[in-house]
């Protein structure tokens, strides 16, 4: 199971409540990077190292080919489509979105890149180019109820891909 999104719209909270309620494992690649120093340099543009990406790649292999993982990063372009029989683009409206950035500390371009990146569907459009448009599809995460909402459904589809593939 695969979640891109833009920072902020909710990828976390959502990645580690369904792991912990279908029993997978989680991987939040920004924390994979972090701890093994997975990095190629730094962008001073926006205050933030740059993913060495076959790094990433090569540290995941193994888990990925075992199956069962909920993958948690912005982007998504250079993973294998091997990887993932799904996909899921969180959706967040701009207001909301804008102010849980800003309560991140993001600031300036940073922000406004961001923001701009959820208007104009850019990582949406990156996991349709990427993946079978069969697997990728939006979900809305605004309120709780989303969040709720959303675990439901993705519950409900991993219970019936274990049916149908078990």
């Amino acid at each position: 199971v695969w979640s891109p999104g833009t920072p902020g719209v909710g990828k976390t909270t959502l990645g580690k409540e369904l792991a912990a309620r279908a029993g997978l494992s989680y991987v939040n690649v920004g924390d994979l990077a972090k701890e093994g120093e997975l990095y190629e340099g730094f962008d001073e543009e926006y205050d933030c190292p740059i993913l060495d990406e076959d790094r990433v790649i090569d540290e995941l292999e193994d888990r990925m080919s075992e199956g069962g993982v909920i993958v948690d990063y912005h982007g998504c372009d250079f993973f294998p489509e091997r990887w993932f029989h799904i996909v899921f683009v969180l959706r967040t409206e701009n207001s909301f979105l804008y102010d849980r950035l800003e309560s991140r500390g993001y600031t300036g371009k940073k922000l406004q890149d961001n923001i701009q990146c959820e208007i104009f569907q850019t990582l949406y459009e990156e996991a349709v180019l990427s993946y079978r448009k069969e697997i990728v599809h939006q979900l809305p995460s605004n309120t709780p109820e989303d969040l709720e909402r959303n675990l439901d459904q993705i519950m409900q589809w991993i219970e019936q891909w274990m049916k149908d593939n078990n």
